[in-house]
């Protein structure tokens, strides 16, 4: 399967994207971020908009989304920060993620999307979308031609899959358990192999798995059930909550990160 988000990965090797909340390091420091990450051969950063109180994220994303939101960062800033950043990127590719109720709810989706449309983001993940404006949305981005990820969860029905699979046009995120984000599934990767199986029968986009994923072994263990890619977010969201608060250099700590992640495909330690 090929995919412009995902293609570094070999014939049973994942990709890999990387959550990051765009003013969390600084958004000064977001071009150092995104040639770094260009560098590595990194293929999907997945930045969000700031938002408050996210019910699904764990106590690292919330933190790091308030310290962005004491700085000031919102959608027009995020936006001219990618637009200035638009030819620094070779590999890289941006799935900008906004809350329905933070972001977008002021503004009609056709607008919305409009805007999104004109931006340097490569696709969009909307979080919080209420079921009833799900077909609007869709329609919008159809109509504007931005590639959108949909994201589904292990046990979601299978009409909830079903949606998913058929509207996804950038990847689509399965999430891993329940619960909030930086937990591993209680019970390992393992069980969502029949879930994957079952949605590549009906997607035409890469499945990419996110929710507890943390290092090289996750990685792994995805890529042996199948997932075209792994989604990181509060294992790298740590490192640079460590760096801030020990003065130290957070794209360095972001760095040196990331290349362990890369290690995946080694001999098993």
């Amino acid at each position: 399967m090929t995919s412009r988000f995902f293609t570094r990965h070999r014939p049973g090797e994942p990709g890999l994207a990387l959550f990051l909340n765009a003013g969390d390091p600084p958004l000064g420091v977001l071009g150092d971020v995104v040639q770094m990450l260009d560098e590595l051969r990194v293929d999907c950063l997945e930045l969000a908009v700031p938002f408050p109180d996210s019910c699904t994220d764990g106590p690292v994303i919330r933190r790091s989304a308030a310290r962005a939101l004491r700085t000031g960062v919102d959608l027009a800033a995020v936006l001219r920060a990618l637009e200035a950043l638009r030819a620094e990127r070779t590999h890289l590719r941006v799935a900008l993620l906004v809350d329905w109720s933070h972001t977008i709810k002021p503004a009609s989706m056709p607008e919305f999307v409009a805007r999104i449309a004109d931006s340097a983001a490569d696709a969009l993940l909307v979080h919080g979308l209420p079921p009833r404006l799900a077909p609007g949305y869709y329609h919008a981005a159809q109509a504007h031609q931005v590639p959108i990820i949909t994201t589904c969860y292990a046990r979601s029905s299978l009409p909830v899959r079903a949606e998913a699979a058929a509207h996804a046009s950038a990847y689509l995120y399965l999430v891993a358990h329940y619960g909030r984000s930086g937990n591993r599934p209680a019970t390992g990767f393992g069980e969502l192999a029949p879930v994957l199986t079952a949605l590549r029968a009906q997607a035409t986009v890469p499945l990419a798995v996110g929710f507890g994923v943390q290092d090289h072994h996750d990685v792994r263990a995805l890529a042996e059930i199948g997932a075209d890619a792994a989604v990181i977010g509060s294992a790298g969201v740590t490192r640079i909550e460590h760096a801030l608060t020990n003065h130290t250099d957070p794209v360095h700590e972001l760095a040196d990160f990331v290349r362990g992640q890369l290690r995946w495909n080694r001999v098993p330690d």
